[in-house]
C-alpha cells in the first residue's frame, strides 16, 4: 500500500511556519558563498528596480538613503550631473497600472514568443 503524500493543509499554521523556517535555515546553509551572493543580488535588484507604485518607490528610496547615509545627496548630485541632459523628471504621482504594464513588458522582452508553426 502506497504511503499518503503530505500537502501543506495537513499541517497546522504553527507546524507549517516551523517547516518553512527549517527549510530556510537548511537552504541557506546548503548554499555556497557565491550562490548566496548571487541570490541576494537578484533579490535586492528585484526589490529596488522592479518597484511598481509610489509606495514601493518610496520604500526603495528610504532603503537607498539609509544605506548610503550622508553620502546619499552627494551620490544623487553626481548622477544628476552625469545625466544632466535627461530632463525626464519623474511624476510624483506614479500610475500603478502603467507601472505594472511597463514592468510586464520589460520582463517579457527576453522571452520572445515563438509560433509553433514557424521553423
Amino acid at each position: 500500500m502506497k504511503k499518503k503524500s503530505f500537502i501543506y493543509s495537513d499541517l497546522s499554521k504553527k507546524q507549517l511556519e516551523n517547516l518553512k523556517e527549517f527549510f530556510v535555515q537548511k537552504k541557506v546553509e546548503s548554499m555556497s558563498h557565491q550562490e548566496l551572493k548571487q541570490y541576494v543580488l537578484e533579490i535586492i535588484s528585484h526589490q529596488i528596480n522592479d518597484t511598481i507604485d509610489k509606495e514601493e518607490e518610496m520604500e526603495a528610496w528610504r532603503e537607498m538613503a539609509d544605506f548610503f547615509g550622508e553620502q546619499f545627496e552627494i551620490i544623487i548630485q553626481e548622477i544628476q550631473t552625469k545625466y544632466i541632459d535627461d530632463k525626464n523628471v519623474l511624476d510624483t504621482e506614479i500610475d500603478p497600472h502603467k507601472q505594472r504594464l511597463e514592468l510586464l513588458e520589460r520582463n517579457n522582452l527576453n522571452k520572445e514568443k515563438m509560433d509553433m508553426w514557424d521553423d
